[in-house]
């Protein structure tokens, strides 16, 4: 398994925790502690992922994932949003912003792990493994 995923939070312990989980499962990892961060990291590292935090000082997960929708660049990217919030936020919204997915924390990391593995292997062309 290959891809670069970025991870975005501003809990030191989700950061460590999810990016152990991938870094175990072959990916390249790239973490940012605020969602401007993860905005400039996005622009240049050019993930293939985006794994964020909802609730985030600076820029929201929730905007930076309409950022990111906003830029031909990483249009297509998709995203996962972690919240502790998820009833806080309107499936218009999740639409919106195009999130591929939610995951309501605390999460299982191995639950992560599958849905950045289904999500990857939507983005790949068949024949391509």
């Amino acid at each position: 398994m290959t891809g670069k995923i970025l991870i975005a939070d501003d809990e030191a312990h989700i950061l460590h925790v999810v990016s152990l989980k991938l870094r175990n499962a072959g990916y390249e990892v790239i973490t940012a502690i605020d969602g401007e961060e993860a905005l400039d990291l996005c622009m240049i590292e050019r993930p293939d992922l985006v794994i964020t935090d909802y609730q985030m000082p600076l820029v929201s997960g929730l905007e930076l994932c309409r950022a990111l929708r906003a830029n031909p660049a990483t249009r297509e990217v998709p995203a996962i949003l972690l919240t502790a919030r998820e009833f806080d936020i309107e499936p218009e919204e999740i639409r919106e912003a195009r999130i591929s997915a939610v995951m309501a924390k605390p999460f299982a990391p191995r639950e992560l792990l599958v849905k950045v593995k289904e999500l990857l292997a939507v983005r790949e062309p068949a024949g391509n493994e």
